[in-house]
């Protein structure tokens, strides 16, 4: 009998004091062990995606122990970081604390919290640019307890090898971050280059990557590119010196907010006076970037070389048609042709206010 009036004694103890659960919202509940964790910080979604001038929510949601944090005495810090290919080193993006709420960098008057919710720590990240993608780290800060959740911004675009008019092999890690940046573009991660191997991307020259990684994708093994008898994948170089060590680079752009489009004109051009002729056209001559983005996000299907502003001639072909790239939808490559020859067209570019 004395030992039944104990259980019962214990049951009901147990039943009124549940100090270690979390009380979360919609009446979820999350168990934690006597001594565990009283501040949880946690990422709905491991992955979003978007597109350049797109907006995006970075989520995040943090829950806490109501025995623990039931007086309210601290104030609840929120700060969110960019992660970088060095892990000792991360970007100021957003912090908040009270009503003191401070944005740095780039990101300054495209950021604010969702505030969905008392827990919400979600991200609102607007006008993205080509730079935003990567992965970032919410933190969320109550007296001495933290935690964090990582989020990744993946953007739809397009990834595309590039050399200038010198030649293949001849950019540096600094000037091949310019290159891409020159043709509205920014030098491309291993997630993207290798996404556009799992598209079907196939180069058979090596390129600097974000990480200062040189390597380059192959989806038909051949003799000239690692050996026949290999197996398809993103080939690895590994890490070389930034400033001496020349390679070319591969690039990621995305969508624009313009009109790429090839100009009707009379006769064909020099390059100056394809230039000329954009400008007349009200409009500016394309980028390499941007005749890429226009055939991969848009269909874009013309069989006329047209000069491009670094000074190749190029064509985008999303049909491939006898006598247009017959074989595979590509931008079609003829050259860096001499300058003063009037020999093709033009493709110009007018962006949108």
């Amino acid at each position: 009998m004395k030992s039944l009036l104990l259980l019962v004694l214990i049951s009901t103890c147990w039943a009124d004091h549940p100090s270690d659960n979390y009380t979360l919202d919609h009446g979820r509940v999350i168990h934690i062990q006597e001594n565990g964790p009283h501040l949880l910080v946690e990422a709905e979604q491991a992955k979003v995606f978007s597109h350049r001038g797109g907006n995006v929510t970075l989520p995040c949601k943090f829950y806490r122990d109501p025995t623990t944090f039931g007086s309210g005495t601290h104030k609840i810090r929120i700060k969110w970081t960019k992660l970088t290919s060095d892990y000792l080193k991360e970007v100021d993006v957003f912090v908040s604390m009270g009503y003191h709420k401070k944005a740095y960098g780039g990101y300054q008057g495209r950021v604010f919290l969702k505030g969905g919710s008392d827990n919400d720590a979600s991200l609102v990240i607007t006008d993205l640019t080509l730079e935003d993608y990567g992965r970032y780290k919410c933190e969320v800060i109550e007296g001495l307890e933290d935690d964090t959740a990582v989020v990744a911004l993946d953007l739809q675009g397009v990834v595309f090898p590039y050399f200038p008019r010198l030649g293949r092999y001849n950019l540096n890690f600094h000037e091949a971050q310019q290159a891409c940046l020159d043709q509205d573009a920014v030098i491309a991660s291993f997630d993207q280059l290798y996404d556009a191997w799992r598209g079907g991307l196939d180069w058979c020259n090596a390129g600097w990557l974000s990480d200062g990684s040189v390597q380059y994708p192959i989806t038909k093994p051949r003799e000239p590119c690692g050996g026949q008898n290999t197996v398809p994948g993103v080939r690895n170089y590994g890490f070389w010196d930034k400033d001496k060590s020349r390679y070319d680079v591969f690039c990621f752009t995305s969508n624009f907010n313009g009109r790429f489009y090839y100009l009707i004109h009379p006769t064909k051009l020099t390059y100056d006076e394809a230039v000329q002729a954009c400008l007349n056209d009200g409009a500016q001559i394309a980028k390499v970037g941007q005749i890429f983005a226009a055939w991969k996000l848009l269909g874009y299907d013309r069989c006329d070389a047209g000069w491009l502003a670094d000074g190749s001639v190029r064509y985008p072909i999303s049909r491939p048609r006898r006598r247009c790239s017959p074989t595979e939808a590509a931008v079609r490559f003829v050259g860096f042709p001499d300058k003063k020859h009037k020999l093709y067209g033009v493709y110009c570019f007018r962006a949108y206010n």
